[in-house]
């Protein structure tokens, strides 16, 4: 029975070590063609000189979290933007949720140009800022995109795959700036990190 036992446990630890690792390689494999694809198709040559390649944290699954939604639908407004562009945001809802045992909370936006077609139909922008903005990521902080239904209860965040706007690395675009209500008391050491330059 004990030898029975010893070998549930072997096997069930071999099989959650296992999708720890494909986890780890799957998204491993997708930040290289984000990287690819950035530095091919978003800089030019001379911002490719100061951003040779993207800078990731290493893939932490504690940053694989469960979070409660609660829809809160607010009216359209105007997003503030790096530079002067007029894009039509709505809150639909906040995000609660533990880590590290500290709560958070996070407002969720839906992008209204995007709303009425049918691939954004359940993509939805969480901005934010953290313990890490400013020290090891961009001072304007980091996104996450996030697909679910509005009727969701449940919400699975995964900060490994939260990213920098495009402006963390040239000057020629304009991006959302992060609500002041949207920082969170930790830091978040997963996702992009950054490489600051003078």
């Amino acid at each position: 029975m004990k030898t029975l036992l010893i070998l549930f446990i072997a096997i069930i630890s071999a099989g959650f070590s296992l999708a720890q690792s494909s986890y780890a390689d799957s998204l491993t494999q997708e930040r290289k063609k984000h990287s690819e694809e950035f530095l091919t198709k978003v800089l030019n040559e001379e911002e490719r000189k100061i951003h040779p390649e993207i800078c990731f944290f290493p893939v932490n699954q504690s940053f694989l979290v469960e979070a409660d939604f609660v829809k809160e639908v607010g009216p359209a407004f105007v997003m503030p933007m790096s530079k002067e562009r007029t894009v039509y945001y709505r809150k639909v809802g906040y995000l609660s949720f533990k880590i590290n045992d500290t709560l958070c909370k996070l407002n969720v936006y839906q992008n209204l140009d995007l709303a009425g077609k049918k691939a954004y139909k359940h993509y939805y922008f969480v901005p934010f800022k953290d313990g890490t903005t400013g020290v090891s990521t961009y001072g304007a902080g980091k996104y996450m995109d996030c697909y679910f239904s509005k009727k969701a209860k449940k919400v699975k965040l995964d900060f490994n795959t939260s990213y920098h706007p495009y402006c963390a690395y040239s000057d020629r675009y304009s991006c959302p700036i992060v609500p002041a209500e949207n920082r969170i008391p930790v830091a978040i050491t997963a996702g992009e990190c950054y490489v600051f330059h003078d």
